[in-house]
């Protein structure tokens, strides 16, 4: 019993067999990595003009983490940057990244972030995400879709996601505004995740939220989620559509997939052990 997926966003310190050897104690699988975030207080180097040896040096060590472990995508993160020269180094290394990549059947990730949690961040919006995408022209780029930046940011979920599905590699959710657990805020999970699964989303879905004590404690959601996904023998019942559930007809069982992000440095292990415990969404 567990979550299928974990996300470990900076797993370096921890060496790829160890890590391969935790998913296999664990049958869990791994989404993606961050390349490296650079000096202390910076958030990547792939925009930032003049750093296009350290950018390609943290692409090319997260290409080959993940390749070692068998990890299907790589997030190639912006960084703090600004002015004429960003997107032309933006550009030029995710290019490298892709055709990197390439080689070991890896898709790269970018992830537009909300100024509010993110000041500066050169990666601001899924339009500007859409037009780098294009102008890279890699088949193996897309976008990472994290709910929770884009509603700070963006909003109109329902319609971006079904604008954007055919570019989105990977989506991410939280409560919004707290990041906390989805089971609140101002953004109905129940609506998304059932959109996500008419749309015929049979990828992981991040849980990428602060728990604020003992995780375990705000795994309430996970039962919820399954509740409002049951949509074929016996449908919903009385008590389900009290909660605000409601059958789909005509489609199989929910085939949304729920992920955990997992610590870092000391505790990763312990994570990556304890989400093969937590309780499996539908299992």
């Amino acid at each position: 019993m567990g979550f299928d997926p974990v996300e470990c966003h900076w797993p370096y310190d921890t060496p790829p067999d160890a890590v391969t050897a935790m998913l296999g104690e664990t049958g869990l699988e791994m989404p993606e990595p961050n390349t490296p975030r650079g000096a202390s207080g910076e958030n990547g180097l792939s925009a930032l003009p003049g750093r296009g040896g350290e950018a390609r040096e943290a692409i090319d060590r997260a290409i080959g983490y993940a390749a070692a472990v068998g990890i299907g995508n790589v997030h190639v993160m912006a960084g703090i940057s600004e002015g004429p020269a960003a997107p032309a180094a933006f550009v030029a290394n995710l290019r490298h990244a892709c055709a990197r990549a390439a080689h070991h059947g890896i898709t790269i990730l970018i992830e537009p972030l909300n100024a509010h949690a993110a000041p500066g961040y050169f990666l601001r919006s899924t339009d500007q995400a859409v037009a780098i995408i294009g102008e890279v022209g890699a088949g193996n780029l897309r976008l990472m879709f994290d709910c929770y930046h884009m509603q700070l940011s963006e909003g109109d979920l329902s319609r971006r996601i079904e604008r954007l599905l055919p570019l989105i590699g990977h989506v991410q959710f939280a409560a919004v505004p707290d990041r906390g657990p989805p089971d609140h805020g101002e953004v109905d999970y129940r609506h998304i995740f059932a959109l996500l699964d008419r749309l015929g989303w049979d990828n992981p879905l991040g849980a990428e939220y602060r728990p604020g004590g003992d995780t375990g404690a705000t795994l309430g959601w996970l039962d919820g989620l399954q509740r409002c996904l049951r949509q074929e023998a016996g449908g919903v019942s009385p008590a389900d559509r009290g909660r605000g559930c409601a059958p789909v007809a005509g489609r199989r069982p929910g085939r949304c997939r729920v992920l955990r992000s997992a610590g870092r440095g000391p505790d990763r292990a312990r994570d990556l052990r304890s989400a093969g415990r937590c309780p499996r969404p539908g299992r």
